[in-house]
């Protein structure tokens, strides 16, 4: 009562004595009393409604997600690899079948050039696939039935006198073409290669004329022949024409099966030996040898190598102009041996690699972790290069998918799905309330 005698006595100069009563004074009193509540009560509805409209904004408000940061995994590249081809002569090889891992040309090395060089015995080859583009012949046809003139004999003579290969023959004797045919490409015949193809274009020069056409057909300019039998030096190819005339010759069926058999069974002739004596080692499926004494020896080669991709890999090659048929054979062992070492099985990612962390605010945190381990067959040096996506979190729990780890090597790759360990939580209250910059931000 005092405190209010005195602001009324600095308001008005006056107070009332004690004991007085002043009507007047007592209402001015009261009213402000009252204006003294309801300041009061107006500042506590301010507050409440602060309180009330700050912890609804502060503990509903979105978090936002977690921040992530990730790292790539460091693979180890192995090294170049080196295909040994051979120091003389020339040489190529051509891989097919390795397109993921090779690129869409597969892989094609060559040394000593690509000049044309005499191919001795292969010149054999060319004569049954320009026989069997005239004259063809199913998978299971034997042919038009051929009988050997008193002519086709004396061949037998005019070959052995050369040292060629040759095989018997009696005049008025008969064959299928494809016994024939195996005679030439198995036995490598001399005397049958010139009689079956003076059977089929009548003499050497529409042999010639008809050779000519199938080469320009298959566009082989790089390739001449004179005579059927290779025993002419002038009958030449380049290793990239013997490329293309490996691949010819293995996809026909006849030819490939021919080729391919360690020997086969002529009715006339009997049990004949294949002359290629790497067949069945290393892979090799065929195709020709090949040996003149002023030109050395050659092998137009095929095969199926096993590098781990599945299913082998079909492989063509050519040497040309080698020192003699085991250095040739040698040379051929090392060059599959060297491609095949230069395929590795090159480690990507082991199953629980860290590749990255989710952190929070609120001091929540997990790691990315790869959910499988994962390879990659490859070729050399290629390279590998990887790529991270990952998803937006605002919360998660051990095992939840959150993203993907992606490998390219070559036309290759590889997915690996990530996945979360440890978890992350929304914030608490406490946080909420306390960190309101955070989250009101906006």
């Amino acid at each position: 009562m005092d405190q209010d005698l005195e602001d009324f006595s600095a308001l008005f100069g006056r107070a009332p004595q004690s004991g007085e009563r002043d009507p007047e004074f007592e209402a001015k009193l009261r009213r402000r009393r009252r204006r003294r509540r309801i300041v009061a009560g107006s500042i506590t509805l301010v507050v409440i409604a602060a309180v009330a409209t700050y912890l609804p904004l502060t503990l509903l408000a979105p978090a936002g997600g977690a921040t992530v940061s990730v790292t790539r995994p460091q693979v180890v590249v192995p090294a170049a690899a080196v295909i040994a081809l051979p120091n003389s002569g020339e040489s190529a090889v051509s891989v097919a079948g390795a397109d993921a891992y090779l690129g869409a040309d597969g892989l094609l090395a060559s040394s000593g050039g690509n000049g044309a060089l005499p191919i001795a015995s292969i010149s054999k080859l060319i004569t049954a696939l320009v026989i069997l583009d005239a004259k063809p012949l199913g998978a299971s046809d034997v042919g038009p039935t051929i009988t050997f003139a008193k002519a086709d004999v004396t061949l037998y003579d005019k070959y052995y006198v050369l040292d060629a290969t040759v095989s018997p023959m009696k005049t008025g004797s008969t064959m299928s073409e494809k016994d024939a045919i195996a005679t030439i490409l198995v036995a490598s015949a001399c005397n049958y290669a010139e009689a079956v193809a003076n059977w089929a274009f009548g003499s050497n020069a529409g042999y010639v004329s008809a050779v000519k056409k199938w080469l320009t057909a298959h566009s082989l300019a790089g390739t001449r022949l004179y005579e059927p039998t290779g025993i002419d030096p002038r009958n030449v190819s380049t290793p990239s024409d013997l490329i293309a005339i490996g691949k010819l010759a293995i996809a026909n069926p006849v030819v490939a099966t021919m080729v391919g058999s360690p020997y086969v069974s002529v009715g006339t002739v009997g049990t004949i030996v294949n002359t290629n004596s790497l067949l069945g080692s290393d892979g090799i499926t065929g195709i020709k040898t090949g040996t003149l004494a002023s030109a050395g020896s050659c092998l137009l080669f095929s095969g199926l190598v096993d590098v781990g991709t599945g299913a082998p890999l079909t492989i063509v090659g050519i040497v040309l102009g080698g020192f003699s048929r085991s250095s040739v054979n040698s040379d051929v062992r090392a060059l599959i041996t060297s491609l095949q070492s230069g395929f590795h099985e090159v480690n990507l990612v082991k199953k629980g690699d860290v590749i990255g962390r989710y952190t929070t605010p609120w001091k929540d945190d997990a790691v990315v972790v790869a959910s499988q381990d994962a390879s990659v067959l490859t070729w050399s040096n290629t390279p590998v290069t990887s790529t991270v996506t990952t998803r937006a979190l605002s919360t998660g729990k051990t095992g939840t998918r959150v993203g993907s780890l992606t490998f390219a090597a070559g036309n290759s790759k590889i997915a690996v799905p990530l996945e979360l360990k440890g978890a992350i939580a929304g914030p608490d209250g406490w946080w909420r309330v306390t960190h309101p910059n955070q989250l009101l931000k906006k």
